[in-house]
């Protein structure tokens, strides 16, 4: 029902979003204060459960969920500038104009479209990347052996990042057709409800999956760096910037370093091919996934060919504040969720004694 013709007050699906928004910091609030109020467990007896169990698992994914799917259906005014500066950029001039244009077209509700398949794609996104990517990293780990996973650790959480998020994108591709869809085409679908049934009867469910492979171009490289630069980060932070081991920390004050290991693994290592530069990198398959899915009948390689050189990079401000933005926001929530539910938290890799031994680094 509306409320306000002006759309400065909420109806309808956009009032779903802001009490969405407004549960979102409720759960953050209650989250990080219950986390950080758990007595830090002093034993392995204290942990509940095994490092590399079925629960483990299943935990991590829920804290994928909760970073994922929270931080992006927050963010969804700046997603839905960006994606209509790249589909229509002689419309949506700069960040602020597309702004502009949207609530003078469609009041400040039209800010929230597409809110419900970013909510569903980025916690089934969140589920598979963060889940899958504790499953191979202990999978790669144990076929390397204890030395060759210290010696090549990098290597490692490239690999098992890339391999998480090549499913993580089959999990995200549907409901990112659908939300593309939802704000980049007026007059198309209001809901995800309108949305997916009409895009089915169209195209079948190669609507939802003709993206998938620039989702796999864009998302891969970014999420490779993103967790091999915080992985390093939080072991360099403790290394040489902490006074005293993990073990020892409270658990604040272990959050506070996780969350500037992903705000440093975002913002400042650029130079280390992440954050910015992994945007830039990344931002041509965006475009294309943008484009793409607001159409019918055409293929990614003929969408770039009609986007260009120039075409390919607008909106890339937008998409660096959103990176810069969530990415930091994840690391801590995802942690949060690691302390609260007292899950095993290996310490920052130490050399094995026995590669001590082979390099004579032992008397």
């Amino acid at each position: 029902m509306q409320v306000c013709r002006c759309g400065l007050l909420p109806s309808g699906d956009s009032f779903h979003y802001l009490a969405l928004c407004l549960l979102i910091f409720v759960l953050l609030h209650v989250t990080l204060h219950a986390a950080c109020l758990c007595p830090l467990p002093s034993t392995t007896e204290e942990v509940s459960c095994e490092f590399g169990s079925s629960k483990y698992y299943a935990l991590c994914g829920f804290g994928g969920i909760l970073s994922c799917g929270l931080t992006h259906t927050a963010v969804v005014p700046l997603d839905l500038v960006k994606c209509r500066l790249q589909v229509n950029p002689d419309k949506y001039k700069s960040i602020g104009n597309g702004f502009a244009v949207t609530v003078r077209e469609d009041g400040v509700r039209g800010l929230a479209k597409g809110w419900a398949p970013t909510f569903i794609g980025y916690s089934m996104q969140g589920l598979c990347k963060f889940g899958f990517y504790e499953v191979f990293k202990i999978l790669y780990s144990d076929l390397l052996g204890e030395e060759n996973t210290y010696l090549w650790r990098t290597s490692l959480y490239l690999a098992a990042s890339a391999s998480a998020e090549f499913f993580a994108d089959i999990a995200l591709a549907p409901m990112e057709a659908a939300k593309v869809r939802i704000q980049t085409q007026p007059g198309y679908a209001n809901t995800l409800r309108e949305c997916a049934p009409k895009m089915y009867a169209e195209e079948g469910l190669w609507a939802f999956y003709k993206g998938v492979a620039p989702l796999w171009m864009r998302q891969i490289p970014y999420t490779m760096m993103k967790f091999a630069c915080f992985e390093r980060t939080v072991e360099m932070l403790y290394k040489y910037v902490v006074p005293k081991p993990r073990s020892e920390c409270t658990k604040p004050e272990q959050l506070v370093v996780t969350f500037t290991a992903g705000y440093i693994a975002c913002k400042v290592n650029s130079n280390h091919f992440s954050g910015v530069f992994c945007a830039i990198v990344s931002h041509p398959a965006d475009s294309v996934v943008s484009v793409l899915n607001k159409e019918k009948g055409s293929t990614a390689m003929q969408v770039l060919k009609r986007l260009g050189p120039k075409g390919v990079w607008k909106g890339l401000i937008a998409r660096i504040i959103m990176i810069g933005t969530l990415t930091a926001l994840q690391w801590f929530i995802y942690d949060s969720v690691k302390v609260y539910f007292r899950l095993p938290r290996p310490p920052p890799p130490e050399m094995p004694e026995s590669l001590k031994k082979k390099l004579g680094l032992t008397e």
